[in-house]
């Protein structure tokens, strides 16, 4: 998956209110950054580099892996294939965007 079809999955799974209540980016390098606002009512999702509550860095590939069903979030952090910077709660709910 390129980085606007990741754009695209995360926003049809984010709808109008993901139940996120917090900002969260997936930082995928020199790639891109897909960043979901959770705040915001209706959620949205967008390109945009901004500071997020909860940074999740992997790359493209694992993102789309995990969107396909192909990575499960939890074995993918375990197998270092990404990292979690700030709250740590908001990545917890992760389900509720990929």
């Amino acid at each position: 998956m390129d980085l606007q079809a990741c754009t695209d999955a995360i926003r049809a799974k984010v709808g109008e209110d993901s139940s996120l209540n917090a900002t969260l980016k997936f930082d995928c390098g020199d790639s891109g950054v897909v960043y979901v606002d959770g705040l915001t009512k209706p959620n949205t999702v967008s390109n945009e580099n901004l500071d997020a509550i909860c940074t999740v860095s992997l790359a493209l590939e694992d993102l789309g892996a995990m969107l396909s069903g192909e990575l499960n979030a939890v074995s993918g952090f375990m197998a270092g294939k990404l990292k979690v910077s700030g709250d740590m709660g908001v990545a917890m709910r992760l389900q509720n965007v990929v």
